[in-house]
């Protein structure tokens, strides 16, 4: 773990040959820490400054043992996205030249035709895989939530969910159905789908992908109860690995009366399977 005040800033200095890097952010649930081990050619490290916003004096940000301003900030913590790189664009040179790395690797040609823009391309196209990174559930629910006396239960399904394997960084994908309980207010409909985007664009795995879902919509409600099914196609178990294409993978979160009255779970079990 770097200490506070190299959180704070971040100069990794690449190599003459453009080191390559990938940033990596691990979700974990309430209290994970993402660290993003960058590393280049020779062991040297390539990357634009990028400032936390944490807003402390080099005093209070010499405290590495509890990393005291930084407790919701995304680049270390998963709790709330307050604090982000300047622009994640500004990430694009970098990665172009590390998916350039890549291919060098793999015995191609980057100076030929049909790879003379792939790495940008293949940059670009990770950062929009990521862009969950990049929003709060604020930002998403934009004031969607409104009283009404209502305390039956809501069921969405068969959202569409695309994410990626932080294992592997292929992809996975499949479709989640959110249920809840209101008790005096309700969310807009499409701020559902929305709170789905947030969190599976970003590197995931599917069962903290599921909570995350719950516990924001909790958030977002407080509502008697919330439960969330997603149903996930994993290509690093189709295209490589144990290669079943066939296979799905089920994971199901239940909060207060979903987990608690075995009848409630039920009644959203059902109405998840009714086509």
């Amino acid at each position: 773990m770097p200490n506070a005040s190299a959180m704070q800033e971040l100069h990794l200095n690449g190599s003459s040959n453009g080191g390559g890097a990938v940033m990596s952010n691990g979700n974990g649930y309430q209290n994970g820490v993402s660290n993003g081990q960058i590393n280049g050619t020779n062991g040297a490290t390539a990357m634009k400054a990028i400032k936390c916003s944490c807003s402390k004096s080099s005093a209070e940000a010499s405290d590495s043992n509890n990393n005291k301003g930084h407790e919701k900030c995304t680049f270390h913590h998963d709790l709330e996205l307050d604090h982000k790189p300047s622009t994640r664009e500004d990430l694009l040179p970098l990665m172009s030249r590390s998916y350039r790395m890549l291919l060098s690797s793999l015995g191609e040609d980057p100076e030929r035709q049909g790879l003379l823009k792939t790495p940008e391309r293949a940059a670009k196209a990770m950062l929009f895989f990521t862009k969950g990174y990049d929003q709060s559930l604020e930002e998403a629910l934009n004031g969607a939530v409104f009283d009404e006396d209502h305390d039956e239960m809501v069921v969405v399904k068969d959202i569409e969910m695309f994410s990626m394997c932080e294992h592997h960084l292929v992809p996975f994908y499949g479709k989640v159905s959110i249920g809840y309980l209101p008790c005096k207010k309700i969310l807009g409909l499409s701020k559902l789908a929305r709170i789905v985007e947030i969190f599976s664009r970003r590197l995931q795995v599917q069962e903290r992908l599921t909570k995350q879902i719950a516990v924001a919509v909790t958030q977002a409600v407080q509502p008697a109860g919330v439960a969330v099914i997603i149903e996930g196609v994993h290509m690093c178990m189709v295209m490589r690995g144990v290669q079943k294409i066939n296979s799905k993978t089920v994971t199901s979160t239940m909060l207060g009366v979903f987990r608690d009255d075995p009848k409630t779970r039920e009644e959203f079990l059902t109405l998840c399977n009714n086509k």
